[in-house]
């Protein structure tokens, strides 16, 4: 099996670049044919890669750098009908994505390693208009806190630094009218800002949405519909408590597979932040494609309310894959050596 390494050369201090010989040495040890990519400047350098190399017939693509760098892979392989299973090694900012498949964060060789557990979750994908996303979509005043924060502070300070910013600009923090359509009803009025989550890591926090679930099929849908500041700060004092802040009456809180968004005022533009980057504007529908790309995890150390299927049925699954790899012969490979086609 042939894997592809997919690497920002300058994510986390070249972290990546630097331990690139022990990522492809692990990979090897697993049982792939390891070969890497770094990415350009060019605009979606990664994605077209991915793209590539999932029609070259890799079965493994490896996402390295932040969570930008695993959008873009997603974002390559998400409309194609056969897409290939997906590792991450986180070397960005937050790294929300790591911390909800609970990869480790500090160490890039350790990250790597969890490919050589063979643990494989599959899990949900969002789709906004023709976008994909991996974690968040949004949209409303607050969700142009990402915009603003400048990189560097970003890179110095992580989450920390969106705090900064936040409290900065929650004074300007204006409500838009909107309306929302989900699963189990619809709502038109103000809203400081709508929040679709996929996993319970988002920017660094793991109380604003506490009950995702990664593989349900369904977002988790949070209205915040006050836009007074110091209402604001009490509704982020309870989510710091243990994640109250999804009972309090300000907010709206409700799982769903679709979701729709519109500005109702012309006047206003509502942009749509996806992953923490410009996603476009609405009006956008968004779908949950239910467990849409398989992912490798660490399935030992992810809660099971953190799922909906049997982390034990995953687990047994991996096995089965595992005994296929091994029982490959010379009769199912094609004559470059390559796995052939088969079922």
């Amino acid at each position: 099996m042939r894997a592809r390494v997919i690497y920002n050369p300058t994510s986390g201090k070249e972290a990546i670049k630097k331990n690139l010989v022990a990522i492809l040495q692990i990979l090897e040890e697993s049982g792939y044919e390891a070969s890497a990519f770094a990415t350009t400047p060019e605009k979606n350098s990664a994605k077209k890669e991915a793209l590539r190399a999932a029609k070259a017939g890799f079965k493994l693509l490896v996402a390295a750098g932040g969570d930008g760098t695993i959008n873009e892979v997603v974002n390559g392989i998400a409309p194609l009908e056969k897409r290939p299973r997906v590792a991450i090694i986180p070397a960005g900012t937050t790294n929300d994505y790591a911390r909800a498949l609970k990869i480790p964060r500090d160490n890039i060789v350790k990250a790597a390693q969890v490919i050589k557990k063979n643990q494989i979750l599959p899990m949900d994908i969002g789709k906004a208009n023709d976008h994909y996303f991996i974690n968040i979509g949004a949209g409303g005043y607050l969700t142009e806190l990402t915009y603003d924060v400048p990189s560097q502070l970003k890179s110095v300070f992580g989450y920390l630094a969106y705090l900064v910013k936040g409290a900065e600009m929650l004074p300007r923090v204006k409500p838009i009218n909107m309306k929302l359509v989900y699963d189990e009803g619809e709502y038109e009025g103000k809203a400081s800002m709508f929040f679709l989550g996929l996993t319970n890591s988002i920017g660094g926090f793991e109380q604003i949405a506490p009950d995702a679930q990664l593989d349900d099929g369904k977002f988790s849908l949070i209205v915040i519909k006050t836009a007074n500041l110091v209402e604001i700060l009490h509704l982020i004092a309870l989510m710091l408590n243990g994640g109250k802040h999804i009972k309090d009456p300000r907010i709206i809180y409700t799982k769903t597979t679709k979701f729709y968004a519109e500005a109702l005022d012309d006047k206003v533009k509502m942009m749509i932040n996806l992953d923490g980057e410009y996603g476009g504007d609405a009006p956008m529908t968004f779908t949950n494609l239910h467990q849409h790309i398989e992912m490798f995890a660490n399935l030992d150390d992810i809660p099971d309310s953190a799922v909906k299927g049997d982390i034990d049925e995953y687990r047994d699954a991996t096995t089965a894959f595992v005994k296929e790899v091994e029982d490959l012969t010379d009769e199912d490979l094609d004559g470059d050596g390559k796995i052939s086609n088969r079922e």
